[in-house]
């Protein structure tokens, strides 16, 4: 039997800042804040959005800016990165951008790093240019980072104005075992993207916790897991909401990308067998239904994996259901 309760358990958001049929980036972004004002009210603890490139769905490819205006429009809620991808960025330039949103925002801001490119290869390779082998030198280019940002720093001749001496919490983000690594190493938290790759996810959390060294910034292992949660008054409007995300998933798998669709009455007029199969293996970390149905799966979730903290995903088409989800998830979670 789990020693943690879901009523112990910080809860936070992933937005993609998805943007759904009928829709433009613009109405995502109001949709995005109305959504983080409603969460603060809810007790989220942190609000987070991802940066992705060359998606017709995801509007947060200037990450930092997305991050500023939603940090803008609320009081007291966390607002970061889940993540950064590091190696598609100058180490002096994310502290620039993150020092500056700390100095807007001050005791409010996360940065979480990841080393994937959050794109396709082409893609990656436009953005990067020159910087394309960053990618192997990420451990390097975090400290880095963790150089700018620290008090000492104002002594080099290159510095991070402003950044420089502020207190911004690293996090690294992973969805393999290779994250799990470098996070334990250098004593950072940890989040893992369970709501896409779980099938590393125990594996990846047990490493971090054996192998985590105590740093100036963690004494102890924290695990953060983001997972997918689509919760309504009912189990059959929840399972009707959620066709929406595995519409998103055959279009990850199939490379036939569209905006957020909306929901079907049955998924299996548009899934395949070979289809259906590899959405649910995706999907391992994916809860949807009641309040009550949740709770249930989410309790068995958490004694299963003793996790510090749970991230919370939700590709939903309406707006309204949306809201109602997250403020089910809330509920949930303090009862």
């Amino acid at each position: 039997m789990s020693d943690k309760q879901l009523k112990d358990i910080p809860y936070s958001v992933l937005d993609l800042a998805t943007v759904i049929e009928g829709k433009t980036p613009a109405d995502t972004f109001v949709s995005s804040l109305d959504l983080a004002r409603h969460v603060e009210t809810w007790d989220y603890t942190r609000y987070w959005l991802a940066e992705h490139h060359n998606m017709i769905s995801v509007a947060s490819s200037a990450t930092s800016v997305v991050i500023g205006h939603i940090a803008g429009g609320t009081k007291k809620i966390r607002v970061g990165s889940g993540g950064i991808m590091l190696p598609n960025h100058s180490p002096l330039v994310i502290a620039e951008q993150f020092g500056t949103l700390e100095s807007l925002y001050p005791g409010r801001i996360d940065l979480g790093l990841g080393r994937a490119p959050g794109t396709d290869q082409l893609t990656a390779m436009a953005i990067r240019g020159d910087r394309f082998a960053a990618v192997n030198n990420f451990p390097q280019e975090v400290r880095k980072l963790q150089t700018y940002f620290s008090a000492e720093n104002r002594y080099a001749k290159v510095r991070a104005i402003p950044g420089e001496g502020l207190e911004i919490p690293i996090w690294i983000l992973g969805s393999s075992t290779d994250s799990a690594h470098l996070a334990a190493a250098m004593g950072l938290p940890y989040a893992f993207a369970s709501h896409f790759a779980p099938a590393q996810f125990l594996t990846a959390i047990d490493i971090y916790r054996k192998e985590f060294k105590p740093s100036e910034y963690l004494q102890e292992p924290y695990v953060l897991s983001c997972v997918n949660v689509i919760a309504a008054d009912t189990d059959a409007e929840a399972n009707k909401l959620a066709t929406s995300l595995y519409q998103m998933f055959r279009g990850i798998i199939t490379g036939e990308r569209n905006l957020l669709q909306p929901p079907v009455d049955n998924i299996g007029d548009v899934l395949n067998s070979y289809e259906a199969e590899q959405i649910n293996q995706m999907l391992a970390c994916t809860f949807v239904g009641s309040k009550a149905l949740v709770k249930e799966d989410m309790e068995s979730f958490l004694a299963q994996t003793q996790v510090d903290e749970i991230m919370v995903s939700a590709h939903i088409y309406d707006h309204q259901a949306k809201l109602r989800s997250y403020q089910l998830f809330a509920e949930l979670m303090r009862d």
